[in-house]
């Protein structure tokens, strides 16, 4: 029911209509709603820009697809004294390749046990013998069988070290591309090649056609590139950009094979991590360790797992200098014993890499369930 307009009283003590005091009232009434419908506009206004937001995070998330996360194996390269000839030294090399390719390794860091203290491969070396140069050899063929088939003319000339690399079983790694194979990213090597001011170096990446960059660089570096998708493709030269290694990794969720460092001794593994921030989540490996079937992860942005020689960590904790410890436990965030109830009285490193990193798979998926997902 309406309400009824206010009367007034007059001086004859007559009912009237208080027209003003209505109108008045009525305008009053008409700025309230305007107010009202203006607010209610506005709140609908926030939740649909809200709802709109909402649903572009999860889009930005899928289109994200890239893995944050690293894995680093450790080993020392005193493994390959384990076997009794040449080509089986080198054989044992490929088997820790394609274990860590398999497991998506992104890098291998080899240590020393006996103090040899090797930072490179570059140089002449024995070879393959049946001993010494370990460690050297070790990273060499490591190195070898990461590099893409194209490129290994360029960065691996002739060498002892790697007479029997052809034998060995191909890592098959996505960047490892065929050269039919369109891709976004593929790695290349910087061609000594002039090009015109202010246009970039020419590189190598295995394609029929050669691709040009969008820096001048130093001929004969390898670097990762990003191809064009747009442009032509009767141009007589393709067109990308250089990017950082990971891009692959954070931005395209693809393997891009695995880095190897060498280190001097078992600390050194730590101390020298190529992170900035270190590694955040530290797992050694031994049979005196934890059973691995009853823990889970903390979340982590940089996993290192360390495996010991023939003699264990406990050998590679006695011969470090740097290290007052005698129980190598101390020295990770977990000590794990990956193969409880093992039926041989030792573990090969080699097996102990595929054992371990198969039983840690399921773990690291519970962390990064979208990764595993991709």
């Amino acid at each position: 029911m309406a309400d009824e307009p206010p009367v007034k009283i007059n001086k004859a003590g007559e009912e009237k209509v208080d027209w003003r005091k209505w109108k008045a009232k009525k305008k009053e009434e008409k700025r309230r709603r305007k107010e009202s419908r203006l607010i209610q506009q506005l709140e609908k206004q926030k939740q649909k820009k809200e709802e709109e937001n909402q649903q572009q995070i999860p889009q930005e998330q899928k289109e994200s697809k890239g893995r944050a996360y690293t894995l680093s194996v450790a080993l020392p390269g005193s493994v390959m004294d384990n076997a009794q000839s040449p080509e089986l030294r080198t054989y044992l090399a490929g088997q820790i390749a394609r274990a860590c390719a398999v497991f998506c390794v992104d890098e291998v860091v080899i240590f020393d046990e006996h103090g040899e203290d090797t930072k490179s491969v570059e140089g002449e070396f024995k070879g393959v013998g049946k001993k010494g140069q370990a460690c050297v050899q070790l990273a060499r063929i490591l190195q070898y069988l990461e590099c893409p088939q194209y490129l290994r003319k360029s960065f691996f000339p002739k060498h002892q070290d790697l007479q029997f690399a052809g034998l060995l079983n191909p890592l098959d790694s996505p960047h490892h591309m065929r050269m039919d194979e369109e891709a976004e990213f593929r790695e290349g090597v910087v061609l000594d090649r002039p090009s015109k001011q202010g246009k970039g170096s020419f590189v190598n990446c295995g394609m029929m056609k050669e691709v040009q960059i969008d820096k001048q660089l130093q001929a004969g570096l390898r670097v990762t590139v990003q191809l064009n998708k747009s442009q032509n493709k009767e141009s007589k030269v393709r067109k990308g950009a250089v990017v950082a290694p990971h891009v692959p990794r954070t931005e395209g969720g693809l393997y891009w094979g695995y880095s190897v460092r060498l280190a001097s001794c078992l600390s050194a593994v730590f101390t020298e991590c190529p992170y900035k921030e270190g590694y955040d989540l530290t797992v050694g490996t031994s049979e005196r360790g934890k059973s691995a079937d009853e823990i889970s992860l903390s979340p982590f942005k940089h996993m290192l797992v360390v495996f010991g020689g023939v003699q264990g960590l406990e050998a590679s904790v006695d011969a470090d200098d740097n290290l007052d410890v005698t129980d190598p436990s101390v020295l990770f965030d977990l000590y794990l014993n990956t193969c409880p109830v093992q039926g041989s009285r030792t573990i090969r490193t080699e097996e102990a890499i595929l054992i371990s990193l198969s039983g840690l798979r399921p773990k690291i998926a519970a962390v990064f369930p979208e990764v595993s997902k991709g």
